[in-house]
C-alpha cells in the first residue's frame, strides 16, 4: 500500500512560505515608503541607512537584506518613476509615428523630456552613481540602458527613413547625446555653469538637428 501523503502538512508549508514572502514584500514596501518620506523631508544626501531602518521600525539586518546599499535603495525608488516615464514615452512615440512626425523630431522630444526627468530625480540618480551602480558592465537593469536603446532605435529609424546624413556611427552618437544627461555632467551644467533646463534641452535639440544635415 502506498504511504499516505499528509496534504494538511503540505498546505501548511505552502501557507507558511506565502506568509514569509508576504512579510518580505511588506517590509520592502515599508522601507521604500519610509525612505521616500525621509528623502522628501531632509534630502537624499542627509539621510543614512540607519535612520531609515529606525524610522521604518526594522532592524539594520532586515534593511540590508533588502538593499545592500543606499544606492540600491535609491535605484528601487526610481523603478516606478522610470516605468511611468517609459510608458509615457512609448505612447508618445506611437502617437507621433502615426501622425507622420520625423524620427529626429521624436528624438528631440524624448531628450527634452529626459532633461526634466533627470533634473526631477537628480538626488536619487546621484546616490545610485555614488554607489557604483552605473557601471557599464552591468547595464541591463539601469536607467541608462533603456535610454540608450531608445535613442539608438530612434536614430536607426531615422536612418531607414532617410533623415540622417550618411556614414554616421549611430551607437557612438547615441552615447554622445546621452552624455550630457549623465548625472555628474548634468549637475555641473546646472550648478557649475548655471544652465537652465530649457537651455540644455534646446542644446540637445540643436545637436539632433545637425544629424540631418548632409556635409558639404
Amino acid at each position: 500500500m502506498m504511504p499516505r501523503i499528509d496534504l494538511t502538512t503540505l498546505d501548511d508549508s505552502g501557507a507558511a512560505e506565502r506568509h514569509v514572502r508576504a512579510d518580505a514584500a511588506a517590509n520592502r514596501a515599508l522601507i521604500l515608503q519610509t525612505a521616500e518620506r525621509l528623502f522628501a523631508e531632509h534630502g537624499v544626501a542627509a539621510v543614512c541607512m540607519a535612520t531609515i531602518a529606525e524610522a521604518a521600525g526594522v532592524g539594520k539586518g532586515t534593511l540590508y537584506r533588502r538593499f545592500a546599499s543606499k544606492g540600491e535603495l535609491c535605484l528601487a525608488l526610481l523603478d516606478s518613476q522610470m516605468s511611468t516615464f517609459q510608458a509615457e514615452a512609448l505612447a508618445r512615440f506611437r502617437q507621433q509615428t502615426r501622425a507622420g512626425q520625423p524620427y529626429l523630431r521624436q528624438l528631440g522630444d524624448f531628450l527634452e523630456a529626459l532633461v526634466f526627468f533627470t533634473d526631477k530625480h537628480a538626488p536619487l540618480l546621484a546616490e545610485v552613481q555614488h554607489g557604483g551602480l552605473l557601471r557599464t558592465e552591468t547595464p541591463l537593469n539601469l536607467p541608462h540602458f533603456w535610454q540608450f536603446m531608445t535613442v539608438s532605435a530612434l536614430l536607426r529609424s531615422a536612418a531607414r527613413n532617410g533623415e540622417l546624413a550618411p556614414g554616421l556611427d549611430i551607437d557612438y552618437i547615441g552615447e554622445a547625446l546621452l552624455s550630457p544627461l549623465q548625472i555628474d555632467i548634468f549637475r555641473f551644467q546646472r550648478d557649475g555653469r548655471g544652465y537652465t533646463l530649457e537651455r540644455i534641452a534646446a542644446g540637445l535639440r540643436g545637436l539632433v538637428s545637425l544629424l540631418g544635415e548632409h556635409p558639404t
